[in-house]
């Protein structure tokens, strides 16, 4: 059997990480995302334990002390983390996991597992992030011109990534991440 590999993914918000993983799982059956816990509210049509684990402060707390989060930050007043089991058994079972995760996070999990491989998606310009962001109709102007401010910070950390990949056109980008993933695989498994 070959050998799992963690693979942490992070882009500001709008930059179509979700719409890219989607795509790069319909070219791989081995493909899995970590699911995440999050103390926010579920968006209309998110599914408790497919899109997050939608639980408690109190909840979140508890999992931090009985160390059950590979890593958790604060990102716009609500709490995140990756449970660690999730993590572990999926690379265990030889799968691709996804930490699909902010900065704040990846740069603790790229700490713990030098060996990951870490791709940050970027936007082509500030301005089509902007028109992507108020596209959606998902958040209010203020919420969207925090988000905007949040990505300002989170580009800075490009560079800590081993890759960084433009999704300007959704095709070149698959392909571009397809490449990197098949790549790695052959390392990881020579």
């Amino acid at each position: 059997m070959n050998k799992g590999m963690l693979v942490v993914f992070s882009a500001p918000s709008g930059c179509g990480k979700d719409t890219v993983f989607k795509e790069l799982c319909k070219r791989h059956d081995n493909i899995v995302e970590s699911i995440s816990a999050t103390t926010r509210a579920a968006r209309k049509g998110e599914v408790n334990g497919v899109d997050y684990f939608f639980i408690s402060e109190e909840d979140f707390h508890r999992m931090i002390e009985n160390n059950g989060l590979l890593e958790y930050a604060q990102y716009n007043g609500c709490y995140y983390g990756t449970p660690v089991k999730g993590v572990n058994d999926a690379i265990k079972n030889g799968k691709i996991c996804f930490l699909i995760i902010e900065v704040q996070g990846a740069q603790k999990v790229m700490q713990m597992y030098p060996e990951c491989v870490s791709i940050f998606l970027l936007p082509p310009s500030e301005e089509i992030l902007r028109k992507r962001l108020y596209g959606r109709h998902t958040d209010s102007d203020e919420m969207i011109e925090k988000r905007l401010e949040i990505a300002k910070t989170e580009l800075n950390y490009k560079d800590k990534y081993t890759y960084n990949v433009v999704n300007d056109d959704l095709d070149v980008c698959v392909d571009e991440i397809d490449k990197i993933l098949c790549n790695e695989l052959k390392e990881h498994n020579a």
